[in-house]
């Protein structure tokens, strides 16, 4: 016997999402493990100062579940949080919770057509596996030698400790990504000297955070249709503007140029120094790093105790940082040593990367281990979700699977396949399903072809030091459509571009001999 028929990996949103649609769909035999303590994922690790969605919230829930309660145009981190536990409370997830169980690995046992998902408690035996840990979930320390021989107090942002001494201290900054824009106006006014090295200066769009009306928010909760049409013209004019521009760059190569003036005018409106608003200047196409939108981060700047650092570290001390530069009179190599009291790393995550896409082992048909083979023959998957070289396994925020202005048109499509796909076989009384080669290199010819006409082919994008980019060259991480054209084609994609094996329901399912037995939480809390 199995323990559950569907495991899901991963308690955060894209988790959340695809539990929710499997219970509307009448698949209850389910459970999602998550190692952390509680439920969010992203939003439940990361509570730095400032963290905050950085798109407008107006697209960044649910559609068929709109929260009109948001403070702000872009939420605060706890809002984020409390909409999360408020999901599953509303459509009964808290039974199906494992919580603080780590997935170390998932072997596919080919003679049952079962999973065996070992975690650090045990054997969880499933028919079929979602991973659905997001992309920004494993942190990743910068490759800089000496980083931890530091004597002071380190912290990454993405594991933020609130116990780190900043006020009246000398902080460091090494990171000038979203997490890093939304960090450092925070911590500057508390520090006695911030300190912050960039490497890649990232474009920065006007934000207008401005409060949500106490009447605006009475109105979409007693008129709903009120917030989806917010919702819908907000959608349209992100996708519009950003997502076409990237996506249909030789096509429409105006709209990429249009949100590079608007930023480099809001740069020139919010920096004085001209040296300085220079250093600030990406050299990169829009679009080739992901934008984010901040109207506190520039003129952080202007601060008398805050330094922007663009010289190259070359490596961290017990006392500091030590970067290099060239001596413009001499021509001679100088270094200069920075001291302070506390590093803060916003250097973002692992993201298409052996070890974080998939977030674990996983080993399908023959033994192959996903990851690896993805990391030596590049990343591919047939719809951004499923793979030949694996059965009875989808994975969410896989390759080639983001597309649209909205994260939750991306959990909402995937979850879509998903529950297609478990559905049919059901229906079929399968118990291996598995994508056929042929429509999975279909796919991916289709998706290397619409490569060619977006942003990423530009020579700039190689200056970006952009998560989009993998070893390869290739920007695996982005599925180059519309997001109105991710919904039809998880919707409309061929139910038999999969191969349904029949197997007896009462065939014997290997079983590990380590395996552990380990209660479902239905507390909602640690498990």
């Amino acid at each position: 016997m199995t323990d559950h028929e569907i495991v899901i990996v991963g308690a955060g949103f894209s988790g959340i999402g695809v539990a929710i649609k499997l219970r509307e769909a009448g698949h209850r035999d389910f459970v999602v493990l998550d190692a952390a303590d509680g439920i969010g994922g992203v939003w439940h690790h990361n509570v730095y100062p400032g963290i905050a969605v950085d798109i407008p919230t107006t697209t960044y829930s649910y559609s068929f579940e709109s929260n009109p309660s948001w403070s702000r145009l872009f939420a605060p981190g706890a809002e984020l949080k409390r909409y999360a536990e408020h999901c599953v409370d509303k459509y009964g997830l808290r039974p199906h919770l494992r919580l603080r169980t780590k997935v170390v690995k998932a072997v596919f046992q080919e003679d049952g057509d079962v999973w065996h998902v070992h975690t650090e408690d045990g054997v969880v035996v499933c028919r079929f596996l979602v991973g659905a840990v997001g992309p920004l979930d494993q942190p990743k320390p910068p490759d800089i030698p000496g980083v931890g021989t530091f004597a002071g107090r380190t912290v990454h942002t993405a594991r933020w400790d609130a116990s780190v001494p900043l006020d009246g201290a000398r902080v460091a900054v090494i990171g000038t990504g979203a997490s890093g824009l939304q960090v450092i106006p925070e911590i500057a006014p508390r520090a006695r000297h911030l300190s912050v090295f960039q490497r890649t200066p990232i474009w920065v769009i006007p934000k207008p955070n401005s409060r949500v009306p106490r009447g605006v928010r009475a109105l979409f909760r007693r008129v709903p249709p009120t917030q989806s049409a917010v919702r819908l013209v907000s959608t349209a004019f992100a996708e519009f503007v950003m997502t076409a521009g990237v996506v249909h760059h030789t096509r429409l190569p105006f709209l990429v140029r249009f949100m590079e003036r608007v930023c480099l005018r809001h740069l020139e409106r919010q920096v004085a120094d001209p040296e300085l608003r220079a250093k600030l200047t990406p050299r990169y196409a829009f679009g080739c790093k992901r934008p984010s939108f901040s109207s506190t981060y520039l003129p952080t700047f202007n601060r008398p105790d805050v330094s922007l650092v663009t010289d190259p570290i070359q490596r961290i001390t017990e006392k500091g940082i030590v970067t290099g530069s060239t001596d413009p009179a001499t021509g001679a190599d100088v270094e200069t040593l920075h001291e302070i009291d506390t590093l803060v790393l916003a250097t973002g995550f692992a993201v298409m990367k052996l070890g974080a896409v998939p977030a674990f082992p996983v080993y399908g048909l023959g033994g192959v281990e996903l990851g690896r083979y993805w990391d030596e023959h590049r990343y591919q998957n047939y719809e951004g979700i499923s793979t030949p070289l694996v059965p009875n396994f989808w994975l969410m925020n896989g390759p080639y699977s983001v597309a649209g202005s909205s994260w939750f048109s991306v959990i909402e499509s995937g979850s879509r396949h998903i529950v297609r796909c478990v559905t049919e076989a059901k229906k079929r009384h399968a118990v291996r399903v598995v994508v056929k080669a042929g429509p999975h290199d279909a796919y991916m010819r289709s998706m290397r072809a619409k490569m060619r006409h977006t942003v990423f082919v530009q020579p700039s994008c190689a200056q970006a030091n952009s998560y989009y980019f993998d070893r390869h060259g290739d920007a695996p991480f982005v599925r180059p459509v519309s997001g109105p054209r991710l919904w039809w084609a998880s919707r409309t994609f061929n139910l038999d571009h999969y191969t349904y094996t029949v197997g007896r329901a009462d065939a014997p399912v290997p079983v590990p001999a380590d395996r552990k037995t380990a209660p479902v939480s239905t507390s909602g809390g640690a498990a």
